[in-house]
């Protein structure tokens, strides 16, 4: 019998982690083969993989979207791929793992491999996508300091908009937790672990502090980025470039590689990048305030954030996340509202298809429906990851109708959330939402476009099936 170690890691490390581990032991089970997943979500490791586990292993699968340490995995044969394959393609992934296609040798730390091969893929991604993964994994560390810090803002907000100004009060000390420490620890770790993603170990210091700099300097979201980037890139081609006497080799990654790295990326950001960032910043705010105020660019930039949600929580709609969060950090919330209802909309239009048309669905659709439901009245729009595996082309048509007409709904109505997590739930948190009835409105008007878009769709296949048949 064939063996299998797996590592699942998503972006966020709340869904995809899970749903991959689950889609790759069922397909394994199905196929004879012995599996062993170990999952590495938001709540840290779970099912931690042994030595002898990775030691017996036939090849290894990474189906993750972030970096991880792949030191423990030196010599073996390594097949990556996204979460999101793993989670459609569970056979398929496992299929290509055991026959070798696309896979690479395990370094160690210092760069060797126990075994050698003349025909493989290299660990690191390059160009478009080996970068936007970087800046994946940042944000993937982000998110959690990115919420935390919102609700506890929105809990200030919650005994009144300007009650955190009253110092020694509990707003004022909810602020302070929220704005004054989560705020300004947001920057410096999301460029850091672009920077650790790229580099390792050597890139951190310099994206953390590079990433602290773009905070402090007023560069921000955008600054920080760069700042991760720079400081990776710069501290890996140092790292593999420069040849030291071999007395100092133990001075190289602890005193070389951090402080000339670090001022590089330090007087980059406070001498070239600070002035025009802030410039676009500016002028990003202002033509975002400019669609809020007209109904054109509110249904275009709607249909926008509708359309690139189709991914369901994946890299695409990251990207609108991303930006609703760069523009909250700025202070214009109205992006951040839209996104909520676009996340929200397609698991409640699902769920609602299965509640009016249940005989469309298999049993276990229904079931997962009422799930559905749940996960997208608290935000998570992976909840309607399972409809698109069994019916893709309905889905896709229907969830990316209603989230352009929910987030369409929300820019029109002027929809403000000051909180970037908590879906329904942040209507119960007094000021953290500018309208509950908006809100409800807008959610309410996408997911029953889903829902109805959804049915007909498939009533349509039924019909069409029967006149083939």
């Amino acid at each position: 019998m064939k063996k299998i170690v797996a590592v699942t890691a998503c972006t966020t490390g709340i869904a995809h982690t899970y749903m991959a581990a689950k889609s790759l032991s069922k397909a394994a089970a199905d196929m004879d083969v012995e599996i062993y997943v170990e999952k590495q979500g938001a709540a840290g490791v779970e099912d931690e993989l042994t030595s002898e586990q990775i030691k017996e292993a036939d090849v290894v699968i990474f189906a993750i979207e972030k970096g991880i340490d792949e030191s423990r995995f030196a010599g073996k044969k390594i097949y990556k791929t996204k979460p999101g394959k793993a989670i459609k393609e569970g056979k398929k992934t496992i299929e290509e793992a055991l026959e070798g296609k696309g896979i690479y040798i395990g370094e160690s730390l210092n760069g060797s491999s126990a075994v050698k091969t003349g025909n493989t893929a290299s660990k690191k991604k390059t160009g478009f996508s080996g970068a936007y993964t970087h800046m994946l994994a940042g944000i993937s560390y982000m998110i959690p300091i990115v919420v935390t810090g919102g609700i506890l803002i929105a809990l200030s907000f919650a005994f009144g908009i300007t009650a955190f100004e009253k110092e020694g009060s509990l707003p004022w000390a909810l602020f302070q937790m929220g704005g004054g420490s989560a705020f300004a620890l947001m920057f410096p770790v999301l460029a850091a672990f672009i920077a650790y993603d790229i580099a390792d170990k050597p890139g951190f210091g310099p994206g953390i502090i590079g990433g602290y700099l773009a905070y402090t300097s007023g560069s921000g979201f955008v600054g920080a980025i760069i700042a991760g980037y720079l400081a990776g890139y710069l501290a890996r081609y140092i790292n593999k470039n420069l040849k030291v006497p071999e007395f100092l080799q133990g001075l190289k990654p602890i005193v070389i590689i951090p402080v000339v790295t670090t001022l590089v990326v330090g007087l980059v950001i406070l001498y070239v990048v600070k002035v025009p960032i802030i410039y676009l910043q500016d002028m990003v705010s202002a033509f975002l305030n400019s669609l809020a105020d007209n109904n054109t660019g509110a249904i275009v930039l709607g249909l926008a954030f509708g359309c690139l949600y189709f991914d369901l929580g994946g890299p695409v709609s990251k990207m609108v996340y991303s930006f609703a969060i760069a523009a909250y950090t700025t202070g214009i919330y109205t992006p951040m509202g839209a996104a909520m209802v676009c996340g929200m909309v397609p698991p409640i239009g699902m769920a609602i298809a299965t509640f009016l048309k249940p005989k469309l669905f298999s049993e276990d659709e229904r079931e997962a429906g009422k799930t559905a439901l749940i996960l997208g009245f608290s935000f998570i729009t992976e909840g309607a990851i399972p409809f698109l595996i069994s019916k893709p082309k309905a889905s896709i048509i229907a969830n990316a109708a209603g989230s352009s007409v929910g987030s369409i709904v929300a820019f029109l109505l002027k929809l403000e959330i000051k909180a970037p997590h908590g879906g329904m739930f942040l209507a119960v948190i007094p000021n953290a939402v500018s309208s509950v009835l908006g809100l409800l409105v807008a959610v309410l008007a996408g997911s029953l476009v889903t829902a109805l878009i959804m049915v007909v769709i498939l009533k349509f296949e039924d019909r069409k099936k029967l006149v083939i048949e």
